[in-house]
């Protein structure tokens, strides 16, 4: 047999490689922020009136001065070129999940042939990339393609550092000629601002004087795998999709419990060294990482930020993760299930929202049953969770994440809040009419004297919870990993604000008629629980028995695909939502509707392409030369009086033909192009497409198990989850 000469030969150099060199770790603090134009270096840079200005701008949004634009433009030239910089680039982020920017060089010529550096307000302020090429939803055609794009002062400015050479980059917002957003952060922009409008109001009736500027804050928790180049070169699912379209699990998985949290594996520690020392750089704040539940799978942290920065924040992260493990010899891929029977990747986006004055708005405190703020606006996010639900599960919704909503590893498509037992009860207590108290945890005693004892949490956590409270914040864990955090942080946020002016209403009304401030509050939440109280759910989320309470008991909808998920979006309560709070307006929404509805069938038209490619091209053959080199053996062995077993070669012979009778089908299923509509067409892709992969993978990946393992052409899942 000749055998697989590329996978022999990527075991070998993968087995015999020594880690990437990186430098010696740095103290923190001198390489935090260092290439981040922030606060701190505009007040060395700027005057006191031009800082003053800035500040304002970044702490509050107020709008910024042409002339303040100008100095700021004219420091952060000369600091980025001090620091070698050439160019700049206004980065955007297009409704795809991408980054992108444009680089434009300082340059420019002047009368006499010599060449200087420029950058004025001007151009600080306003770029111009094409607003057609991006998928927009109709909003911009080719004919009518300007577009332009607009600093975000509220974001700092920062240099991206290459081999060959760096990049001063300008966090803006995208949008048409026509004044639509064509991007992630107007939408996320505006619902923070929705947002502060509805809580100013909640907060001034609660008898609030001094109220600062509202923001929600995010600390998202990125999962992904690590797979060496090596393997991941000689597998073009992975390369393409970022996930194996074939692989038989491996005979050890997941199921000792042995990789999360266990020791790092060295190669993978210098990589995480040297990115994290990049993100320091950046002034990202990576505060944690670790080994995940799978193998090969592992997540890192950040502290949390306000939430438009966190977004950005994010986005550069995904960057730099996927460019650092270049550098050292992986593939990083964020698909949500990049290996089949084993736990795929999400991105835990944890949310509050808080200002400087009253602090975070959903902090308990220690007496959750008399804080009357927090009990208001953590009554919002249960309003809000009943209300939109389904809006929730849309903005999740992905091709990719579909292969992991209501998996072991990931919260079910039903969307409900967990509060653990202590806040349940309060809410209970208030639904039922009776006064609200509030239980302690306890101490913690081990019996053991060199453990300190400690106050344990009065509630414990729940896994399976899609949208749960988790002390002082709410943890959506439905967001996938490859995913932008606006999408969910824009819906959280405007759902916030929707609940906090309905509870505005209800609570002036309520004081106008002469109630006495906590009567009022508790009247008002009375009302709000018997109304969305089914949205509270503390048991297993994964249960038939709650999928079946769920819907037909507390009349929550079970949304398990994104052909199910995105005509939510033309829902008449999703477009009043959006419309009524200034976050989009019906034909920005209809817009997401199209680009999603868009990327979702290509998405799985790439994936059935290459299922059928993959198949024909690399699985059949092999199958096809060791059925002929078993024959072969076969006869000979006949030819010398010796009868071998031949239900390998039988089974192996019905296995192909199954698997081509399949690939047959799935060509004739992507060559269909009569749909009546997009949802139609979501819909085949969800119902028959996916199956019919899934056929053909079940017959490759029988066929994997049987052929002559020296043979098989790709990588397979034991070689890539654990040879590092």
């Amino acid at each position: 047999m000749s055998g697989n000469q590329t996978r022999l030969q990527a075991i070998d150099i993968i087995t015999n490689r020594q880690p990437t060199a990186v430098d010696k770790p740095k103290a923190l603090g001198k390489i935090w922020a260092e290439d981040v134009f922030n606060l701190q270096k505009m007040e060395e840079a700027l005057s006191k009136n031009a800082f003053k200005a800035i500040k304002k701008t970044v702490q509050t949004g107020t709008a910024l001065d042409s002339a303040t634009a100008d100095v700021v433009a004219a420091a952060m030239k000369d600091w980025a070129i001090g620091k070698g910089v050439k160019f700049f680039s206004h980065i955007f982020y297009p409704m795809t999940n991408i980054t992108a920017e444009k680089h434009d060089g300082f340059i420019i010529t002047n009368s006499d042939g010599g060449a200087i550096t420029e950058f004025t307000g001007s151009l600080l302020i306003k770029g111009e990339p094409d607003g057609s090429s991006f998928p927009n939803g109709s909003l911009r055609m080719t004919n009518a393609a300007r577009g332009y794009t607009a600093w975000d002062p509220t974001s700092p400015a920062y240099i991206m550092h290459t081999e060959n050479g760096a990049t001063l980059m300008i966090p803006s917002v995208f949008m048409s000629w026509t004044g639509e957003a064509l991007d992630k952060k107007i939408p996320l922009l505006r619902s923070n601002s929705a947002m502060n409008d509805a809580a100013q109001k909640v907060l001034s009736l609660m008898g609030e004087e001094e109220i600062a500027t509202l923001n929600s804050s995010c600390g998202a928790e990125q999962e992904y795998f690590l797979v060496d180049e090596n393997f991941a070169n000689a597998r073009p699912d992975l390369l393409l999709t970022g996930r194996t379209l074939f692989g038989a699990p491996s005979a050890k998985g997941q199921q000792f419990d042995d990789h999360y949290f266990g020791a790092i594996p060295a190669r993978v520690q210098v990589f995480m060294q040297d990115f994290e020392d990049t993100l320091y750089k950046l002034g990202i704040p990576a505060k944690t990482h670790h080994n995940e539940v799978a193998p090969g799978q592992f997540e890192i942290a950040p502290y949390y930020e306000a939430a438009n920065v966190a977004a950005d924040h994010q986005q550069l992260l995904m960057t730099v993760m996927k460019s650092t493990a270049k550098k050292h010899g992986f593939l990083c891929t964020l698909h949500e299930k990049p290996f089949a029977g084993i736990n795929g990747s999400g991105k835990h986006v944890n949310w509050s929202v808080g200002n400087s004055t009253q602090g975070n708005l959903l902090d308990p405190g220690s007496t959750p049953h008399s804080n009357l703020n927090f009990l208001l606006f953590c009554g919002a996010v249960i309003r809000g969770v009943h209300k939109y639900g389904p809006l929730l599960r849309a903005v999740v919704a992905t091709a990719s994440n579909d292969h992991r909503l209501g998996a072991n590893e990931a919260p079910p498509a039903i969307l409900s809040v967990y509060l653990g037992e202590q806040l349940e009860n309060v809410y209970k207590d208030i639904q039922a009419g009776k006064i609200a108290t509030s239980a302690t945890g306890g101490l913690m005693d081990l019996g053991l004297s060199q453990i300190l004892h400690f106050e344990r949490d009065p509630g414990d956590r729940n896994r399976t919870s899609p949208f749960a409270f988790t002390g002082n914040r709410f943890e959506f864990r439905a967001v996938g990993s490859s995913q932008s955090v606006s999408g969910p942080l824009v819906a959280m946020n405007t759902m916030l604000a929707d609940s906090l002016n309905w509870i505005a209403e209800k609570l002036e009304a309520a004081l106008a008629g002469g109630a006495e401030k906590s009567v009022a509050v508790i009247s008002v939440l009375k009302e709000l629980m018997e109304l969305h109280g089914n949205a509270v759910f503390g048991g297993d989320g994964y249960s038939e028995e709650w999928h079946k309470a769920a819907v037909e008991e507390r009349g929550l909808k079970n949304i398990p695909t994104t052909a199910d998920a995105l005509p939510i979006y033309h829902d008449q309560s999703v477009i009043d939502l959006f419309d009524k709070t200034g976050v989009f307006s019906p034909i920005e929404l209809e817009s997401r509707y199209e680009v999603y509805a868009e990327q979702y069938i290509l998405t799985i038209d790439v994936e059935a392409n290459l299922v059928s490619d993959i198949a024909t091209t690399k699985i059949y053959p092999t199958a096809v030369s060791y059925l002929s080199e078993l024959g072969l053996t076969s006869s000979s062995m006949a030819d010398l009086g010796i009868e071998l077993d031949t239900s390998l070669t039988i089974s192996i012979a019905t296995e192909t033909n199954s698997m081509m009778a399949a690939v047959a089908e799935l060509n004739d299923a992507i060559a269909k192009e009569d749909f009546a509509d997009t949802e139609a067409h979501m819909h085949f892709c969800a119902e028959t497409i996916l199956p019919l992969m899934a056929t053909v993978r079940e017959h490759a990946d029988t066929l994997e198990g049987l052929v002559a393992d020296e043979l098989w052409p790709l990588p397979k899942y034991r070689e890539m989850l654990f040879i590092k």
